[in-house]
């Protein structure tokens, strides 16, 4: 049978289940049967959802990078982050990826006011002098450390990332919980709204 969770990926915990040497993973967090694995990965430094499943035609549907699935992520950077820094980021920038130049896709970037998030341990070190904004990034492609790299293109380093949602599967959805079970149609639904 096929079954469906979402997650509140801690900070500095592997996105796998297996051991890892040194590192936390997400079986120090949480209890799932053997056959429900992460669809994607969320990096060991960022935190926020992550879905699980053993529908694999599921998996092979949001992995594939033609279906282009927006992901939301809240992202905290260094600085007090201006239009021009915005604009080049929703037009696309050129980073690196494994050596090569790359050209992202547009993205969308919103300003946000401080989301209510867990406490992050260790907390981001703070600095008076150097202020923080938070900013909403949707992107339809993943490649490695994406984020980062961009805002660090722009002059914004990202100091925390959280992964807000996943199409219109959301963390508010946890309800304050770190983990929940659910069904496949919400999951469908939710995942798939634009086929």
């Amino acid at each position: 049978m096929h079954t469906y969770y979402i997650i509140y990926k801690p900070y500095l915990a592997v996105s796998q289940f297996s051991p890892l040497e040194g590192k936390k993973t997400l079986a120090d967090y949480f209890t799932l049967p053997k056959d429900v694995y992460p669809v994607g990965r969320l990096d060991h430094d960022s935190e926020g959802l992550l879905f699980l499943t053993n529908d694999s035609s599921l998996n092979n549907l949001l992995l594939n990078p033609r279906n282009k699935h927006k992901r939301t992520y809240w992202v905290q950077v260094e600085g007090d982050i201006n239009k021009e820094a915005i604009d080049k980021l929703e037009r696309g920038i050129i980073i690196s990826i494994d050596g090569k130049p790359h050209k992202t896709l547009p993205a969308k970037v919103l300003v946000l006011v401080e989301p209510a998030l867990p406490a992050r341990n260790p907390p981001i070190r703070f600095r008076q002098n150097i202020p923080t904004t938070w900013i909403s990034i949707t992107l339809t492609e993943g490649k490695n450390r994406q984020i980062r790299r961009m805002t660090a293109a722009v002059g914004f380093p990202t100091l925390r990332l959280v992964r807000y949602s996943i199409e219109e599967l959301q963390i508010n959805l946890l309800e304050g919980n770190s983990i929940k079970q659910l069904s496949k149609a919400e999951t469908y639904k939710l995942l798939l709204k634009q086929h």
